[in-house]
């Protein structure tokens, strides 16, 4: 009997910008993936990279915003199997505190940059993103979404 060999999963870093029970979402496109649906910033975690300096990082470059990998609380994992066929893995982080005004930084990425309120959500918010949303809102720390 041989030995399975190990599964790495693609691992990404989400982002749950939270001011006055809203949270900053922002409608993707020119992305190749989930483009004219909105989003947490977040993105793939680099190499070297622990998550909350992933998360930090996104924020500064999608949003222009500074935020302490400290001031990151852990917000729950989706194990997501996306329509690619890959599964992948999301980490997300709240913050309610960073310094500046959170601006659409990267406009060739991103339509538009918005506040909602958590228990009033766009329809179309990506799968995985919304099942992360709705399982902070519980309280769970665990989600999956995509899987048979």
């Amino acid at each position: 009997m041989t030995a399975a060999e190990p599964f790495r999963p693609h691992v990404g870093v989400h982002l749950l910008l939270i001011q006055d029970g809203r949270v900053l979402l922002l409608l993707r496109a020119n992305t190749g993936f989930a483009d004219g649906s909105w989003s947490v910033p977040g993105g793939c975690l680099d190499a070297g990279e622990t998550l909350p300096e992933g998360a930090a990082r996104e924020a500064r470059e999608e949003l222009g915003i500074v935020i302490d990998p400290a001031d990151l609380a852990f917000a729950g994992v989706c194990h997501h199997a996306d329509s690619d066929g890959q599964a992948r893995i999301g980490v997300f982080f709240s913050a309610t505190r960073w310094t500046g005004e959170p601006v659409n930084a990267e406009p060739s990425k991103c339509d538009k940059v918005d506040w909602f309120r958590m228990d009033d959500l766009p329809d179309d918010v990506v799968g995985y993103i919304r099942t992360g949303l709705d399982a902070y809102r519980r309280r769970d720390s665990f989600s999956l979404d995509g899987w048979p």
